[in-house]
């Protein structure tokens, strides 16, 4: 499934149009992009974007939806005021399935266009045009946490910023069996897809990757890759197991005390990420280790010789927003068999009813719909879209929720009853932004 390209919105055109905006699809192919690009970088604030990354946007696009909002009495009408742009990618689900997410990005707002429903139209508009096209869940990542809740979105996986001090680094992890290489990324590419896909697959929260975001990542596109080095860990058997793209900074006039920064560290195998990380920790003249993002239960803290090496910042990383309950759950498996009554309440209406979702002992999950009464003995709750959305991944325990006041248990310990079931051996990871 991909995104209807001549499709916007009637319901947030007409809305926008009553302002005197316009809202539109971009040509990836038209002059229209440039100035959407202008647009985007700018509500990042970015610089003005190159030629270069022109280009590598408009082989980018041609697989996505590129939305803007156009006010015929700026000064620049041709330049939107607002954009977004999405695509369909999986995303992978505990038990190894995966399911169609409508990822949504780029979404900006000029300051000049603040308070006028802008982005509730972009956002709802989105969300509407996902389920006509029968998209059943969305997802994005953020840059402000307190909007999108408002729309029916979750918080459904985490990563850490770590900060390594190598000067306090003992390295107590296994002795690699295989060799890192440097590569060029260019050359990287193919082995990067195929490991990034293995990691993929022993993961939830995780998105399917293009070549744009990985070639980013590793450096092969972007005004950034002539900072970036690229290296390969190959087993003992002489096969590419994991990749590494990193740079290395230097703060003040001290030459022994660069940091190194990580854009990707991926291992198809414990020992590939170990072998990555040793790599990393032992670079001479280098005196921080940098890497946002990484997965919460990251194995490298345990391999430091010192827990206080690292520090580390948790911040929200993906976004959920189901669209269609019953597909959602149960495309996904379960740690527990259970019978649980969910309650949930949607201000949009795509996710709002009450259902019942009936667990097996084979971990398949079934969902249906309840006009009355769940059968006796089942677990009940009520909860919001956003905080089912935050849930399904089993990176957000219900008893937390519960406990803050924002699930309520129907039947005593129903919040447990949840947990038990929508548990996951590993916490999901989204293994790159978009």
């Amino acid at each position: 499934m991909s995104p209807d390209v001549a499709s916007i919105d009637p319901t947030s055109a007409a809305r926008l149009a009553t302002d005197g905006l316009e809202l539109r699809l971009v040509d990836p192919d038209g002059d229209d992009l440039v100035a959407w690009l202008q647009a985007d970088f700018r509500g990042f604030h970015d610089a003005r974007v190159s030629v270069e990354k022109v280009d590598d946007w408009r082989a980018a696009s041609a697989e996505r939806r590129t939305v803007g909002v156009f006010d015929t009495d700026a000064a620049e009408p041709g330049t939107p005021v607002a954009t977004t742009q999405t695509w369909v990618a999986p995303l992978t689900l505990p038990g190894g399935g995966q399911i169609d997410l409508w990822s949504i990005a780029s979404v900006t707002v000029a300051p000049t266009h603040r308070r006028r429903g802008v982005a509730r139209a972009l956002l709802e508009g989105e969300l509407r045009t996902a389920a006509a096209h029968g998209a059943p869940i969305a997802g994005l990542t953020v840059s402000e946490a307190t909007i999108y809740g408002r729309y029916g979105f979750g918080v459904a996986t985490f990563g850490d910023d770590l900060r390594i001090d190598t000067r306090r680094v003992t390295w107590s992890g296994p002795e690699p069996r295989g060799r890192v290489h440097f590569v060029e990324p260019e050359r990287l590419l193919p082995d990067a897809r195929r490991i990034t896909a293995a990691v993929r697959a022993s993961l939830s929260g995780a998105l399917g990757h293009d070549d744009f975001l990985q070639g980013r990542a590793i450096g092969v596109l972007g005004d950034e890759k002539a900072k970036i080095r690229t290296v390969r860990y190959d087993d003992a058997d002489g096969v590419p197991q994991g990749f590494l793209a990193y740079e290395v900074r230097l703060h003040g006039d001290d030459f022994t005390k660069h940091e190194a920064v990580v854009w990707e560290l991926l291992g198809a195998t414990d020992e590939a990420s170990s072998a990555l990380w040793r790599f990393l920790l032992e670079l001479d003249l280098v005196s921080t280790v940098s890497a946002s993002g990484r997965p919460v239960d990251d194995a490298v803290l345990w391999q430091l010789g010192d827990l206080r090496a690292a520090s580390r910042v948790r911040k929200d990383r993906l976004w959920l927003r189901i669209l269609d309950v019953p597909r959602v759950l149960e495309a996904r498996r379960y740690a527990s068999s259970a019978a649980i009554v969910l309650e949930v309440e949607d201000a949009l209406g795509f996710g709002a009813g009450r259902f019942l979702l009936e667990v097996g002992v084979d971990g398949a999950g079934r969902v249906r719909r309840l006009d009355g009464e769940g059968p006796a003995g089942a677990a009940s709750l009520a909860l919001t879209i956003a905080d089912l959305s935050s849930i399904c991944l089993g990176g957000v325990a219900p008893t937390q929720l519960a406990r803050a006041g924002r699930i309520v248990e129907r039947t005593p310990g129903a919040a447990l009853v949840l947990g038990r079931a929508f548990a996951t051996e590993r916490a999901p990871w989204l293994i790159l932004g978009f």
